[in-house]
């Protein structure tokens, strides 16, 4: 187990073009880094115990809180942070792919956890309900 992470972030999210890609796991956070494509969304979700921090490295992404109550719009420099308990949804409304990182608190996903695209994900996650 990797005790420490240090390298560029940016630059590992700008260069990613899996769509989740786990970079560190500790006890208590998780750095994941994520590439949507155009018109591409995480899905509707929610974590009941775990905080997530978002920042979006490139392109431009529309954030769809409380089942479409709260929206909001960010492009690259900007964070949201979404505290635990709190349905969202991520979109890319950008015409090239949206690359981000995110931070989970506490660890969402396995360590080392890699999905090449959006349906490996959904097929990851219904085998971890079933």
């Amino acid at each position: 187990m990797i005790k420490h992470y240090v390298r560029s972030i940016e630059k590992e999210a700008l260069k990613n073009n899996y769509f989740r890609k786990v970079l560190f796991t500790s006890k208590h956070e998780q750095l994941v880094i994520m590439s949507l494509n155009s018109g591409e969304e995480i899905g509707n979700e929610v974590h009941p115990k775990t905080d997530q921090f978002f920042r979006i490295e490139r392109g431009e992404a529309k954030f769809i809180l409380n089942n479409g109550k709260d929206i909001h719009f960010a492009k690259e420099g900007y964070s949201v942070v979404i505290p635990a308990g709190t349905w969202h949804n991520v979109v890319n409304i950008s015409k090239e792919k949206l690359k981000l990182y995110t931070i989970y608190s506490p660890p969402n996903h396995k360590p080392g956890t890699i999905h090449k695209t959006k349906k490996d994900a959904e097929k990851a996650e219904k085998l971890e309900h079933d």
